[in-house]
């Protein structure tokens, strides 16, 4: 029997091959190991939110729903997003997805054509180019430059535009460099997308993670940019809920009622009860949520300040996020690695301590002549404390 060609394009988020090998340790190693691979709060979902689900599913509310959500959820989201980003924005604005991952998909699905040309932040979460990829479109790196507080070399990307680009996708803020896009690099960007006309996929599942006071600011806010935004945001990461998979889509009303299209061909709709307690996470207490942020933003600066404080490490606070992209250049050539991948296994193999590779982020040109490492400090503060004398050992011993 024969695949799909289609197989052969389709990648992985190869974040979760190093967790899967830390799983095939004996319990013992296992037990041992610190792990700032995988980017998920190691916080509880709040209880509020667990027991709104508790009685939705008590009172029966595990039918179908309208594709794009159950209105109550659809206007709360609604009135959240417009406070926040400040945007006005309606019910008919909103598609409720089962994980905000999805949008990637129906973006690229709904906006697209096989052949048209799509640019993505490189690094970046590598499902951007895995998805472009599979649907017969050609993915351009766009990439980020530590110089410029990892945003855009704009006029690099303006000369990656032609008359077959249709989208450009954003990561704000990003991963894996935790950097959140200046108000400067907005400006350009929205206006290199009325210049060609193009879609904005702009991934905003952290941006209510951001620090040092900093106010987060979506391209959509800008002028003539939330008809052609699609703005991905969901519960994950502000509301520690990874595993309820609850997303959510802002856009212009035609396009919202394709990606529901797109749902009712697919997965139906999302879990009645999830939605629920997502109506809950809305409407009642943030509090746990925001004491959450406060909490990353200390590890924030204890991890930076620990890094630091090695010898050939070094690595600017990230502003968003809970991610930090450290540059390992001189500790690579100071241990005779090759690259930030051999730094990446031998650690795990010597000091039981993992961390994830630039070369996990997507393509990795040959004349990079620099080596990043990104440590999510989604871990306790005695983790972060212990794992970084560890790495200190392993470099400086």
């Amino acid at each position: 029997m024969k695949y799909a060609d289609r197989m052969e394009r389709l990648g992985t988020e190869t974040a979760f091959a190093v967790l899967s090998q830390i799983q095939d340790f004996p319990p013992e190693r296992r037990e041992h190991v610190i792990s700032f691979a995988i980017g998920e709060p190691d916080f509880d979902t709040p209880e509020h939110i667990k027991q709104a689900a508790i009685e939705s599913i008590n009172n029966n509310r595990t039918h179908y729903t309208p594709s794009a959500g159950i209105p109550e959820l659809r206007e709360a989201i609604a009135e959240y997003v417009s406070k926040q980003k400040n945007l006005n924005i309606t019910s008919e604005n909103v598609c409720v997805l089962p994980s905000a991952k999805f949008i990637i998909n129906l973006s690229i699905a709904t906006c697209t054509d096989p052949g048209d040309e799509i640019i993505y932040p490189n690094p970046g979460y590598p499902i951007y180019e895995s998805q472009i990829r599979v649907f017969g479109c050609t993915p351009i790196a766009a990439p980020l430059i530590e110089e410029e507080e990892w945003g855009f070399d704009i006029d690099r990307l303006r000369n990656l535009m032609n008359d077959r680009t249709k989208m450009i996708i954003l990561n704000n803020p990003n991963n894996p460099c935790g950097s959140v896009l200046s108000n400067r690099q907005l400006e350009a960007l929205r206006e290199l997308a009325l210049q060609h006309d193009l879609w904005v996929l702009s991934d905003e599942i952290y941006s209510n993670l951001v620090y040092d006071n900093l106010t987060f600011h979506s391209i959509a806010e800008l002028p003539d940019m939330q008809e052609r935004t699609i703005i991905l945001d969901g519960y994950s990461k502000f509301f520690a809920m990874t595993g309820w998979r609850l997303g959510y889509a802002i856009s212009n009303p035609q396009l919202i009622d394709y990606f529901a299209r797109w749902a009712t061909n697919t997965i139906s709709c999302t879990a009645t009860f999830v939605q629920d307690a997502g109506v809950a996470a809305m409407k009642e207490s943030m509090d746990p949520s925001w004491a959450m942020v406060r909490q990353f933003e200390e590890r924030r600066n204890l991890i930076c300040e620990r890094l630091n404080d090695i010898e050939g490490i070094s690595v600017t606070p990230p502003k968003g996020a809970f991610y930090v992209f450290a540059n390992v250049t001189e500790a690579c050539e100071k241990k005779g690695f090759k690259d930030s991948l051999q730094f990446q296994e031998r650690l795990l193999d010597e000091q039981d301590v993992a961390v994830l590779a630039r070369n996990f982020f997507g393509h990795k040109d040959p004349d990079e002549r620099q080596e990043y490492i990104r440590f999510s400090y989604c871990v306790s503060t005695e983790d972060i404390k212990e794992g970084i004398s560890r790495i200190k050992t392993f470099v400086e011993g």
